[in-house]
């Protein structure tokens, strides 16, 4: 399964290597790198706080192929963000990996008999800071294969994928959180596979001049467990062009799924209250470098 994921991760790369001409013309490729960065220092500040220091990278690369009747586009999205308080330990803020492959052959105008295979996870291992003793995430724990059948709506800044048929994959290879059944594997599995319905929203539009409004919404229903409980994945950027190298990003991103339980400590005793599924969400403003190529 790793050398399958890989393969599929590395190929849009290599694609970026070819030289052939004809090639070229078929394909559209490029990408943007952003680098935001913040930094405070404090000494003998009476007006009180923490020195402190955050970044995170982001990563969007993209390859489609377009000839006659055939399409294929592929994107990944890598993110990884830290943040650094006077004498604390370095805590990451952001981590994700995040990547797709979509087939298609034209049924009209608009629409495209779709083949759809989206793989994510994060690279490092995560904890409930500041309790740093035992990992509750890691790479491929949790990782998600998606693989869908169905019919693309397509425009030019627009997409919609809908799947009648897709197999949803978790996986969670690390032994300690397999046995404890995270992340909806059954206790001492290292994997779970559920068949339902999917739908992949993507869209870009421009809001003002040099600020442009990105969304991306992944909707899955079980059909065989709780069909009525719809997972949830949804993120939301704006990005701000300030010049050629400088821009500014606010990303906010919503995550709920049924199967994946929670644990809440309400009065903050070091005590688990509640236990259950939950919405996730995280915000994030950044300005800084930005390269497109």
């Amino acid at each position: 399964m790793k050398k399958f994921l890989i393969l599929f991760v590395l190929l849009p790369a290599a694609i970026f290597a070819q030289n052939d001409t004809d090639t070229t013309k078929l394909w559209k490729t490029g990408g943007v790198f952003t680098f935001n960065f913040s930094q405070v220092s404090l000494t003998n500040w009476v007006a009180g706080g923490k020195s402190s220091a955050s970044g995170i990278f982001m990563v969007n690369t993209f390859a489609n192929y377009k000839k006659d009747k055939l399409s294929w586009d592929n994107s990944i999205d890598l993110s990884y963000g830290f943040l650094k308080e006077k004498d604390n330990e370095v805590v990451k803020s952001d981590d994700k990996i995040d990547f797709s492959s979509k087939l298609g052959f034209t049924a009209s105008k608009r629409w495209n008999y779709s083949g759809l295979l989206n793989f994510k996870s994060q690279f490092a291992p995560g904890y409930n800071y500041p309790n740093t003793d035992d990992a509750i995430s890691r790479f491929m724990a949790p990782g998600y294969l998606n693989l869908a059948l169905g019919m693309d709506y397509k425009t030019e800044n627009m997409s919609v994928l809908l799947s009648p048929a897709t197999g949803k994959f978790t996986f969670v290879t690390d032994d300690v959180l397999a046995d404890a059944g995270a992340f909806g594997v059954d206790p001492g599995k290292k994997s779970r596979s559920e068949l339902g319905a999917f739908v992949k929203f993507e869209g870009k539009t421009p809001l003002v001049k040099n600020v442009d409004l990105q969304t991306k919404l992944d909707l899955f229903s079980n059909y065989l467990n709780n069909p009525q409980n719809i997972d949830v994945d949804w993120k939301v950027m704006v990005n701000m062009k300030i010049n050629e190298y400088l821009s500014a990003n606010l990303v906010s991103h919503i995550i709920y799924d049924d199967d994946v339980d929670i644990s809440i400590d309400n009065d903050g005793d070091g005590t688990i209250d509640e236990t259950g599924p939950r919405i996730q969400f995280m915000e994030m403003f950044g300005l800084g470098l930005s390269y497109k190529f």
